[in-house]
Protein backbone atom coordinates (compact mmCIF):
# COMPACT_ATOMS: atom_id res chain seq x y z
CA UNK A 1 0.00 0.00 0.00
CA UNK A 2 1.52 2.83 -1.54
CA UNK A 3 0.38 7.10 0.90
CA UNK A 4 1.42 9.72 -1.13
CA UNK A 5 1.72 13.16 1.26
CA UNK A 6 1.36 16.43 -0.56
CA UNK A 7 2.89 19.02 1.48
CA UNK A 8 5.50 16.12 2.76
CA UNK A 9 7.90 18.98 3.67
CA UNK A 10 5.49 20.21 6.38
CA UNK A 11 6.46 20.41 10.16
CA UNK A 12 3.05 18.04 10.69
CA UNK A 13 4.55 15.33 9.34
CA UNK A 14 6.48 13.71 12.07
CA UNK A 15 3.09 13.48 14.04
CA UNK A 16 1.59 11.99 10.88
CA UNK A 17 4.80 9.13 10.81
CA UNK A 18 4.10 8.53 14.20
CA UNK A 19 0.21 7.49 13.40
CA UNK A 20 1.36 5.41 10.92
CA UNK A 21 4.09 3.19 12.93
CA UNK A 22 1.37 2.98 15.71
CA UNK A 23 -1.15 1.75 13.45
CA UNK A 24 0.96 -0.41 10.96
CA UNK A 25 -0.22 -3.86 11.96
CA UNK A 26 -3.48 -2.76 10.80
CA UNK A 27 -2.69 -0.51 8.11
CA UNK A 28 0.19 -2.08 6.20
CA UNK A 29 1.83 0.55 4.40
CA UNK A 30 4.39 -0.43 2.68
CA UNK A 31 5.51 3.27 0.96
CA UNK A 32 5.11 6.37 2.34
CA UNK A 33 6.31 9.29 -0.48
CA UNK A 34 6.74 12.90 0.66
CA UNK A 35 5.95 14.95 -2.01
CA UNK A 36 6.91 18.74 -1.40
CA UNK A 37 7.76 21.80 -3.65
CA UNK A 38 10.87 22.80 -1.33
CA UNK A 39 13.53 20.32 -1.95
CA UNK A 40 15.43 21.82 1.47
CA UNK A 41 12.52 21.52 3.42
CA UNK A 42 11.98 18.26 2.17
CA UNK A 43 15.90 16.90 3.02
CA UNK A 44 15.06 18.10 6.84
CA UNK A 45 11.66 16.76 7.44
CA UNK A 46 11.74 13.68 5.31
CA UNK A 47 15.02 12.82 6.49
CA UNK A 48 13.87 12.81 10.26
CA UNK A 49 10.81 10.79 8.75
CA UNK A 50 13.12 8.17 7.73
CA UNK A 51 15.04 8.16 10.58
CA UNK A 52 11.93 7.96 12.90
CA UNK A 53 10.90 4.44 10.75
CA UNK A 54 13.97 3.78 10.50
CA UNK A 55 14.25 3.22 14.48
CA UNK A 56 11.31 1.05 14.71
CA UNK A 57 12.69 -1.35 12.10
CA UNK A 58 11.67 0.08 9.11
CA UNK A 59 8.13 -1.63 8.59
CA UNK A 60 7.86 0.99 5.47
CA UNK A 61 10.07 3.11 3.16
CA UNK A 62 9.75 6.56 3.35
CA UNK A 63 10.58 8.24 -0.12
CA UNK A 64 11.11 11.96 -0.92
CA UNK A 65 10.22 13.42 -3.79
CA UNK A 66 9.25 16.82 -5.95
CA UNK A 67 7.38 15.58 -8.53
CA UNK A 68 3.92 15.57 -7.66
CA UNK A 69 2.62 13.58 -10.32
CA UNK A 70 5.27 10.91 -9.73
CA UNK A 71 4.67 10.63 -5.84
CA UNK A 72 1.10 9.97 -6.74
CA UNK A 73 1.23 7.49 -9.52
CA UNK A 74 -0.23 4.00 -7.60
CA UNK A 75 -0.91 5.54 -4.58
CA UNK A 76 -3.95 3.98 -2.56
CA UNK A 77 -4.29 6.97 -0.38
CA UNK A 78 -3.41 10.94 -0.99
CA UNK A 79 -3.10 13.19 1.92
CA UNK A 80 -2.79 17.14 1.21
CA UNK A 81 -1.62 18.91 3.81
CA UNK A 82 0.01 22.13 1.32
CA UNK A 83 0.49 25.52 2.02
CA UNK A 84 0.36 27.85 -0.98
CA UNK A 85 2.83 30.80 -0.46
CA UNK A 86 4.08 29.14 2.34
CA UNK A 87 3.83 30.72 5.87
CA UNK A 88 4.25 34.22 4.61
CA UNK A 89 1.09 34.30 2.34
CA UNK A 90 -0.29 33.30 5.91
CA UNK A 91 0.82 36.47 7.72
CA UNK A 92 -0.18 38.62 4.51
CA UNK A 93 -3.67 37.12 4.81
CA UNK A 94 -3.68 38.55 8.32
CA UNK A 95 -2.50 41.58 7.88
CA UNK A 96 -4.94 42.32 5.22
CA UNK A 97 -7.50 41.18 7.13
CA UNK A 98 -6.64 44.08 9.68
CA UNK A 99 -6.00 46.83 7.19
CA UNK A 100 -9.33 47.05 6.14
CA UNK A 101 -10.68 46.70 9.88
CA UNK A 102 -11.56 43.24 9.24
CA UNK A 103 -11.11 39.34 10.92
CA UNK A 104 -7.62 38.43 9.51
CA UNK A 105 -6.84 34.87 10.16
CA UNK A 106 -5.94 31.57 7.70
CA UNK A 107 -9.48 30.10 7.49
CA UNK A 108 -12.04 32.31 8.24
CA UNK A 109 -13.46 35.49 6.40
CA UNK A 110 -11.34 37.53 3.72
CA UNK A 111 -7.91 36.08 5.16
CA UNK A 112 -9.57 32.16 4.74
CA UNK A 113 -11.06 33.47 1.07
CA UNK A 114 -8.17 34.57 -0.34
CA UNK A 115 -6.46 31.08 0.90
CA UNK A 116 -9.01 29.13 -0.55
CA UNK A 117 -8.41 31.35 -3.85
CA UNK A 118 -4.87 30.45 -4.00
CA UNK A 119 -5.16 26.69 -3.11
CA UNK A 120 -8.46 25.20 -5.19
CA UNK A 121 -6.96 25.21 -8.11
CA UNK A 122 -3.86 23.17 -6.97
CA UNK A 123 -6.16 21.13 -5.07
CA UNK A 124 -7.84 20.52 -8.37
CA UNK A 125 -4.67 19.24 -10.15
CA UNK A 126 -3.88 16.75 -7.89
CA UNK A 127 -7.34 15.88 -7.51
CA UNK A 128 -6.68 15.37 -11.49
CA UNK A 129 -3.06 13.50 -11.40
CA UNK A 130 -4.88 11.16 -9.24
CA UNK A 131 -7.50 10.36 -11.71
CA UNK A 132 -4.94 9.80 -14.39
CA UNK A 133 -2.54 7.71 -12.42
CA UNK A 134 -3.65 6.39 -9.45
CA UNK A 135 -7.47 5.82 -10.12
CA UNK A 136 -9.36 4.71 -7.01
CA UNK A 137 -7.57 6.66 -4.65
CA UNK A 138 -9.00 8.04 -1.57
CA UNK A 139 -7.77 11.85 -1.06
CA UNK A 140 -7.83 12.89 2.27
CA UNK A 141 -7.73 16.59 2.56
CA UNK A 142 -6.47 18.39 5.62
CA UNK A 143 -5.44 21.71 3.96
CA UNK A 144 -7.12 24.49 5.60
CA UNK A 145 -9.99 25.83 4.99
CA UNK A 146 -10.69 22.78 4.45
CA UNK A 147 -14.46 22.38 4.00
CA UNK A 148 -14.55 25.22 1.38
CA UNK A 149 -11.35 22.80 -0.40
CA UNK A 150 -13.72 19.66 -0.32
CA UNK A 151 -16.80 21.78 -1.60
CA UNK A 152 -15.02 22.25 -4.56
CA UNK A 153 -13.05 19.09 -5.15
CA UNK A 154 -16.77 17.25 -4.73
CA UNK A 155 -17.89 19.49 -7.25
CA UNK A 156 -15.52 19.44 -9.69
CA UNK A 157 -13.18 16.77 -9.45
CA UNK A 158 -16.43 14.31 -8.29
CA UNK A 159 -14.81 11.24 -10.29
CA UNK A 160 -11.94 10.96 -7.46
CA UNK A 161 -12.93 9.79 -3.86
CA UNK A 162 -12.36 12.59 -1.59
CA UNK A 163 -13.00 13.71 2.19
CA UNK A 164 -12.02 16.55 4.07
CA UNK A 165 -10.44 15.86 7.36
CA UNK A 166 -9.85 18.64 10.51
CA UNK A 167 -8.73 17.68 14.02
CA UNK A 168 -11.43 20.19 15.45
CA UNK A 169 -14.02 16.85 15.92
CA UNK A 170 -11.75 14.41 17.80
CA UNK A 171 -10.26 17.22 19.92
CA UNK A 172 -13.91 17.83 20.89
CA UNK A 173 -14.35 14.18 21.42
CA UNK A 174 -11.04 13.46 23.61
CA UNK A 175 -11.90 16.60 25.83
CA UNK A 176 -15.32 15.62 26.69
CA UNK A 177 -13.70 11.94 27.02
CA UNK A 178 -11.46 13.35 29.76
CA UNK A 179 -14.46 14.92 31.47
CA UNK A 180 -17.10 12.13 31.27
CA UNK A 181 -14.33 9.47 32.64
CA UNK A 182 -13.91 12.06 35.76
CA UNK A 183 -17.72 12.37 36.14
CA UNK A 184 -17.76 8.06 35.53
CA UNK A 185 -14.73 7.71 38.27
CA UNK A 186 -13.29 4.90 35.09
CA UNK A 187 -11.38 5.71 31.97
CA UNK A 188 -12.99 5.32 28.75
CA UNK A 189 -11.31 4.20 25.49
CA UNK A 190 -11.85 6.46 22.67
CA UNK A 191 -13.61 3.78 20.48
CA UNK A 192 -16.74 3.47 22.56
CA UNK A 193 -17.45 7.29 22.39
CA UNK A 194 -18.99 8.77 19.80
CA UNK A 195 -19.48 12.69 18.91
CA UNK A 196 -22.66 14.18 17.37
CA UNK A 197 -22.03 17.59 15.49
CA UNK A 198 -23.23 19.39 12.33
CA UNK A 199 -22.50 22.31 10.36
CA UNK A 200 -19.34 23.48 8.15
CA UNK A 201 -15.68 23.30 8.96
CA UNK A 202 -15.33 25.41 11.90
CA UNK A 203 -18.22 26.36 11.62
CA UNK A 204 -20.15 23.55 12.94
CA UNK A 205 -22.12 23.30 16.54
CA UNK A 206 -21.78 19.95 18.77
CA UNK A 207 -24.74 18.31 20.62
CA UNK A 208 -24.55 14.80 21.38
CA UNK A 209 -21.86 12.35 23.22
CA UNK A 210 -22.60 8.99 23.63
CA UNK A 211 -20.89 6.14 25.57
CA UNK A 212 -21.43 2.30 24.04
CA UNK A 213 -24.56 4.06 22.84
CA UNK A 214 -25.79 5.53 25.67
CA UNK A 215 -26.50 9.00 25.19
CA UNK A 216 -24.61 11.50 28.18
CA UNK A 217 -25.38 15.09 26.89
CA UNK A 218 -27.20 16.40 29.38
CA UNK A 219 -24.75 15.68 31.73
CA UNK A 220 -21.87 16.68 29.57
CA UNK A 221 -23.67 20.10 28.90
CA UNK A 222 -24.86 20.43 32.57
CA UNK A 223 -21.37 20.10 33.12
CA UNK A 224 -19.91 22.59 30.79
CA UNK A 225 -22.44 25.57 31.65
CA UNK A 226 -21.28 24.77 35.09
CA UNK A 227 -17.66 24.86 34.68
CA UNK A 228 -18.33 28.03 32.53
CA UNK A 229 -20.15 29.75 35.40
CA UNK A 230 -16.76 28.63 37.91
CA UNK A 231 -14.67 30.58 35.35
CA UNK A 232 -13.93 34.15 36.06
CA UNK A 233 -12.85 34.40 32.22
CA UNK A 234 -14.65 31.86 30.47
CA UNK A 235 -14.69 31.52 26.76
CA UNK A 236 -18.25 31.58 25.94
CA UNK A 237 -20.87 33.91 27.51
CA UNK A 238 -22.77 31.25 29.95
CA UNK A 239 -26.26 32.57 28.61
CA UNK A 240 -25.14 31.69 24.99
CA UNK A 241 -24.75 27.80 26.11
CA UNK A 242 -27.72 27.62 28.13
CA UNK A 243 -29.80 29.14 24.82
CA UNK A 244 -27.98 26.92 22.40
CA UNK A 245 -27.56 23.88 24.47
CA UNK A 246 -24.55 22.98 22.05
CA UNK A 247 -21.13 23.23 22.19
CA UNK A 248 -19.78 25.69 19.86
CA UNK A 249 -16.89 24.91 17.54
CA UNK A 250 -14.04 27.40 18.53
CA UNK A 251 -13.60 29.12 15.38
CA UNK A 252 -17.20 30.33 16.19
CA UNK A 253 -15.90 33.20 17.93
CA UNK A 254 -14.73 35.08 15.34
CA UNK A 255 -18.69 35.06 14.29
CA UNK A 256 -20.17 35.60 18.09
CA UNK A 257 -17.12 37.84 19.71
CA UNK A 258 -16.54 39.52 16.66
CA UNK A 259 -15.79 43.03 18.06
CA UNK A 260 -13.38 41.47 21.00
CA UNK A 261 -11.43 39.72 18.10
CA UNK A 262 -10.69 42.93 15.83
CA UNK A 263 -9.02 44.25 19.60
CA UNK A 264 -7.01 41.28 19.53
CA UNK A 265 -5.63 42.44 16.30
CA UNK A 266 -4.64 45.64 17.19
CA UNK A 267 -1.90 44.26 19.96
CA UNK A 268 -0.04 42.18 16.60
CA UNK A 269 2.55 41.97 16.01
CA UNK A 270 3.13 39.06 15.91
CA UNK A 271 0.17 37.43 14.70
CA UNK A 272 -0.63 33.74 14.40
CA UNK A 273 1.48 33.02 11.57
CA UNK A 274 4.47 35.26 12.43
CA UNK A 275 4.33 33.35 15.60
CA UNK A 276 4.54 29.82 14.19
CA UNK A 277 6.58 31.05 11.45
CA UNK A 278 9.43 31.13 14.67
CA UNK A 279 8.04 27.51 16.13
CA UNK A 280 8.67 26.63 12.84
CA UNK A 281 12.22 27.12 12.46
CA UNK A 282 12.84 26.03 15.62
CA UNK A 283 11.15 22.85 14.60
CA UNK A 284 13.33 22.33 11.47
CA UNK A 285 16.09 23.21 13.20
CA UNK A 286 15.21 20.32 15.68
CA UNK A 287 14.27 17.95 12.72
CA UNK A 288 17.58 18.63 11.45
CA UNK A 289 19.83 17.15 14.17
CA UNK A 290 20.90 13.45 12.81
CA UNK A 291 20.67 12.30 16.07
CA UNK A 292 16.88 13.25 16.87
CA UNK A 293 14.81 9.84 15.96
CA UNK A 294 11.29 10.84 17.87
CA UNK A 295 8.81 13.82 17.56
CA UNK A 296 10.23 16.90 19.88
CA UNK A 297 7.90 17.52 22.67
CA UNK A 298 8.02 21.42 20.57
CA UNK A 299 5.55 20.37 18.10
CA UNK A 300 2.49 20.67 20.22
CA UNK A 301 2.93 24.12 20.05
CA UNK A 302 2.26 24.23 15.93
CA UNK A 303 -1.18 23.20 16.66
CA UNK A 304 -3.02 20.20 15.25
CA UNK A 305 -3.22 17.71 17.93
CA UNK A 306 -4.91 14.81 17.35
CA UNK A 307 -4.19 14.78 13.50
CA UNK A 308 -2.42 11.76 12.75
CA UNK A 309 -5.39 10.42 14.93
CA UNK A 310 -7.84 11.39 12.48
CA UNK A 311 -5.59 11.00 9.45
CA UNK A 312 -5.39 7.00 10.64
CA UNK A 313 -8.32 6.16 11.51
CA UNK A 314 -10.17 7.74 8.83
CA UNK A 315 -7.74 5.50 6.10
CA UNK A 316 -7.64 2.83 8.74
CA UNK A 317 -12.10 2.39 8.77
CA UNK A 318 -11.56 2.68 4.94
CA UNK A 319 -9.02 0.17 4.22
CA UNK A 320 -10.19 -2.46 6.61
CA UNK A 321 -14.11 -1.86 5.81
CA UNK A 322 -14.75 -1.06 9.72
CA UNK A 323 -17.80 0.84 9.48
CA UNK A 324 -17.00 2.87 11.87
CA UNK A 325 -18.02 6.58 12.59
CA UNK A 326 -16.37 9.43 12.58
CA UNK A 327 -16.82 13.53 11.87
CA UNK A 328 -15.55 14.50 8.46
CA UNK A 329 -16.54 16.65 5.58
CA UNK A 330 -18.15 15.58 2.59
CA UNK A 331 -21.34 15.89 0.49
CA UNK A 332 -24.85 14.97 2.88
CA UNK A 333 -26.17 13.54 0.18
CA UNK A 334 -30.08 13.71 1.78
CA UNK A 335 -28.61 12.96 5.19
CA UNK A 336 -29.61 16.56 7.01
CA UNK A 337 -33.72 16.82 5.85
CA UNK A 338 -34.19 20.66 4.00
CA UNK A 339 -30.58 20.85 3.36
CA UNK A 340 -29.52 21.09 -0.56
CA UNK A 341 -28.03 17.66 -0.71
CA UNK A 342 -24.89 18.60 -2.85
CA UNK A 343 -24.22 20.77 0.40
CA UNK A 344 -20.83 19.61 2.00
CA UNK A 345 -20.80 19.56 5.58
CA UNK A 346 -19.49 18.05 8.31
CA UNK A 347 -21.19 15.85 10.32
CA UNK A 348 -20.49 12.02 11.23
CA UNK A 349 -20.26 9.74 8.71
CA UNK A 350 -19.81 6.02 8.12
CA UNK A 351 -16.23 5.03 6.78
CA UNK A 352 -16.14 1.52 5.14
CA UNK A 353 -14.30 0.16 1.97
CA UNK A 354 -17.25 1.46 -0.20
CA UNK A 355 -16.42 4.86 0.95
CA UNK A 356 -17.86 7.81 3.19
CA UNK A 357 -21.43 7.74 4.38
CA UNK A 358 -23.30 10.75 5.99
CA UNK A 359 -25.49 9.37 8.77
CA UNK A 360 -29.20 11.13 9.25
CA UNK A 361 -29.02 14.24 11.16
CA UNK A 362 -32.10 16.58 12.67
CA UNK A 363 -31.36 20.05 10.72
CA UNK A 364 -29.64 22.95 13.12
CA UNK A 365 -32.04 24.93 14.77
CA UNK A 366 -32.80 28.54 12.62
CA UNK A 367 -30.30 30.57 14.94
CA UNK A 368 -27.66 28.51 13.64
CA UNK A 369 -28.77 27.58 10.07
CA UNK A 370 -29.16 31.32 9.60
CA UNK A 371 -25.50 31.86 9.87
CA UNK A 372 -24.19 28.35 8.02
CA UNK A 373 -26.26 29.65 4.93
CA UNK A 374 -24.60 32.44 4.66
CA UNK A 375 -21.47 31.03 4.97
CA UNK A 376 -22.12 28.04 2.93
CA UNK A 377 -23.09 30.84 -0.13
CA UNK A 378 -19.90 32.26 0.28
CA UNK A 379 -18.18 28.99 -0.13
CA UNK A 380 -20.10 28.05 -3.40
CA UNK A 381 -19.37 31.53 -4.95
CA UNK A 382 -15.66 31.18 -3.67
CA UNK A 383 -14.68 27.94 -5.16
CA UNK A 384 -16.52 28.76 -8.59
CA UNK A 385 -13.95 31.79 -8.15
CA UNK A 386 -10.89 30.02 -7.67
CA UNK A 387 -11.81 27.44 -10.40
CA UNK A 388 -12.74 30.21 -13.09
CA UNK A 389 -10.83 33.31 -11.69
CA UNK A 390 -14.14 35.04 -12.04
CA UNK A 391 -13.71 38.39 -10.21
CA UNK A 392 -17.17 39.33 -10.12
CA UNK A 393 -18.03 35.89 -8.27
CA UNK A 394 -15.36 36.56 -5.92
CA UNK A 395 -16.94 40.46 -5.29
CA UNK A 396 -19.97 38.38 -4.53
CA UNK A 397 -18.21 36.23 -2.42
CA UNK A 398 -16.97 38.76 -0.12
CA UNK A 399 -20.55 40.34 -0.12
CA UNK A 400 -22.63 37.82 1.13
CA UNK A 401 -19.54 37.06 3.82
CA UNK A 402 -20.62 37.53 7.63
CA UNK A 403 -17.27 38.71 8.00
CA UNK A 404 -16.92 40.59 4.94
CA UNK A 405 -16.61 44.25 4.15
CA UNK A 406 -19.51 46.79 4.00
CA UNK A 407 -20.62 47.01 0.20
CA UNK A 408 -19.08 50.16 -0.57
CA UNK A 409 -16.03 48.44 0.60
CA UNK A 410 -16.08 45.13 -1.27
CA UNK A 411 -13.93 46.27 -4.19
CA UNK A 412 -11.14 47.94 -2.36
CA UNK A 413 -10.87 44.86 -0.41
CA UNK A 414 -11.18 42.82 -3.25
CA UNK A 415 -8.66 44.49 -4.93
CA UNK A 416 -5.98 44.08 -2.17
CA UNK A 417 -6.28 40.66 -1.87
CA UNK A 418 -5.60 39.73 -5.30
CA UNK A 419 -2.58 42.39 -5.84
CA UNK A 420 -1.32 40.86 -2.60
CA UNK A 421 -1.38 37.65 -3.88
CA UNK A 422 -1.13 37.94 -7.20
CA UNK A 423 2.18 35.61 -7.57
CA UNK A 424 -0.12 32.88 -6.48
CA UNK A 425 -3.85 33.57 -8.59
CA UNK A 426 -2.83 33.44 -12.06
CA UNK A 427 -6.89 32.49 -12.96
CA UNK A 428 -7.76 35.99 -11.83
CA UNK A 429 -4.89 37.81 -13.91
CA UNK A 430 -4.69 36.25 -17.16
Amino acid sequence: MKVAVIGGGSTYTPELVNGFLEHFKSLPVTELCLMDIDPQRLEVVGGFAQRMVEAKDAPFKVVLSTNQREAIRGASYVITQLRVGKMPARVADEYLGRRHGLIGQETTGVGGMAKALRTIPVILGIANDIHEVAPGALLANFTNPSGLITEAMQRYAPDVMSVGICNAPITTQMEIKRGVEKMLGAEIALERTSLKGLGLNHLSWFYGFTVDGEDLWPQVIRAYIEELRADPEPEWDVRLIETLKMMPNGYLQYFYYTTHKLQDQQKWPPTRGEKVMEIEKDLLRQYADPNLKEPPADLMKRGGAYYSTVATQVLNAHYNNLGEVHNVNTRHQGAVPGYPPDWVLELPCRIDRSGIHPLPADPLPLTCFGLLAKVKAYELLTAEAAKTGDRKLAYEALLVHPLGPSADQVQAVLDDLLETHKAYLPQFWG
